[in-house]
């Protein structure tokens, strides 16, 4: 198993509503991106997944700080940002950016762990599941944004699964 039952965080359902349903089971989608990358260092982090990709485990937390950002700043908050990692000239820059540095590594980090903490705020205080975001001119409640972000989560931990097996042998559960 990757981590001790005893030492799991992760509810693994159990939860009641809809907003507690879809926040739970985000919450434990973002600790197992947590738990994929514990006790790696900057260079295991950055490490690619295979040539000619640029995919690391540093990339996917970079990356999932900018959708964080992106669907509960932007679309459901309305905020005006600069997109982390990424611009026009680099539109991958949370990928190919992502190098072993130990610095770059706690930003990420830190960038990652802001934009969650955003997140769970505006779904706490949110007044329903209802509520809408603009997307591109188009309504989003945030009900669909919550199940796309668990949706994104899923994927993408299903890439740090191969990812951490290739850089040290441990396997998912």
């Amino acid at each position: 198993m990757f981590v001790h039952p005893d030492e799991d965080t992760r509810a693994d359902g159990g939860f009641r509503g809809e907003r507690d349903v879809l926040a739970g089971y985000l919450r434990d989608q973002r600790i197992t991106l947590e738990l994929k990358c514990a006790g790696l260092d900057a260079e295991a982090l950055a490490r690619r997944s295979v040539e000619p990709s640029d995919l690391s485990l540093l990339g996917l937390v970079r990356h999932l700080a900018g959708v964080e950002q992106y669907w509960f700043r932007q679309v459901m908050a309305g905020q005006d940002v600069r997109r982390h990692y990424r611009s026009q000239e680099e539109p991958a820059g949370e990928f190919t950016g992502a190098v072993a540095d130990p610095a770059l590594v706690a930003d990420a980090w830190a960038t990652w762990r802001t934009e969650v903490a955003f997140a769970e705020r505006l779904v706490a205080q949110a007044p329903g599941m209802d509520v809408t975001g603009d997307c591109g001119g188009e309504p989003m409640e945030l009900r669909e944004v919550l199940v796309h972000m668990i949706e994104e989560y899923a994927r993408h931990n299903g890439h740090a699964d191969l990812l951490r097996e290739r850089i040290d042998g441990r396997v998912g559960q």
